[in-house]
């Protein structure tokens, strides 16, 4: 999933930002005391670590429709990179007393629906894909992570880590529209589609678990209250904006 250097709708702190409190100035140990509260990182660190499969699986398939070797080989260096992240969630998710595949298995119909629906059908659609669509979910990660407890925060920050490889996509996908113009309102259009499913999926898959919602609109941490969700999304549509206009595609 986090695949790309690319503008992040948390990326940047104010230096006027307040001090972290609450469970936010937490380490895991002091913060999992409240049960809701380790209940809503197990639902995230599955939601993270399920994501991370997907995405290699999907990175592995999509290295197929790939021109060239060397582009199949950069494909197979970002999937590589899905994979260690996975470990490190599934590491985490067993090293808190949790059960990885239990913590995993209510995010995974939703995920694969998520990639059955945005399957790429060609080469440049699956590099938008990778580029656009991933980094919708990593935003949204990296705005929860901002309320997370700091042994937490800082694992799901590392492996929200971009993998270097955004000048890649931006270069491919400038090249095909500068080589046939018709090519940018196709991917275009392509974008949108994933931008509203990928929303319309985090939204899902906070729905469906109480304990994450809680997390969001209030009650666990410094939770988020509802003016603060509609911000948090009008942030990582900002964000969305920006990358199309790397790519050279309007939003």
């Amino acid at each position: 999933m986090r695949v790309m250097e690319t503008p992040n709708a948390a990326d940047s702190t104010p230096d006027d930002a307040p001090e972290s409190t609450g469970i936010a100035a937490q380490d895991w140990a002091q913060a999992s005391a409240e049960p809701q509260y380790r209940a809503a990182v197990i639902d995230l660190l599955g939601a993270l670590a399920y994501g991370e499969l997907a995405a290699f699986e999907r990175l592995a398939e999509d290295a197929k429709l790939a021109p060239t070797i060397d582009d199949k080989a950069e494909l197979a260096k970002m999937a590589s990179a899905e994979f260690h992240h996975f470990e490190r969630l599934r590491n985490r998710i067993a090293a808190i007393e949790a059960e990885p595949n239990e913590a995993m298995e209510p995010f995974a119909a939703a995920l694969d629906e998520f990639h059955r629906q945005t399957a790429p059908s060609d080469w440049l659609e699956g590099l938008v894909k990778a580029y656009v669509g991933d980094s919708i979910a990593s935003d949204f990660y990296r705005e929860v992570a901002t309320r997370l407890d700091t042994d937490t925060r800082d694992l799901v920050l590392q492996v929200l880590d971009d993998t270097g490889h955004a000048s890649f996509a931006v270069e491919k996908v400038r090249a095909a529209i500068k080589a046939d113009p018709r090519v940018g309102g196709r991917l275009a259009l392509w974008a949108r589609r994933l931008m509203g499913e990928a929303l319309s999926q985090a939204q899902r898959v906070v729905a469906d678990r109480d304990a994450l919602s809680t997390m969001l609109v209030g009650g666990v941490a410094d939770g988020f209250d509802l003016a603060e969700v509609g911000r948090m999304f009008s942030r990582i549509t900002e964000a969305h904006t920006k990358r199309m206009a790397a790519l050279g595609l309007s939003a």
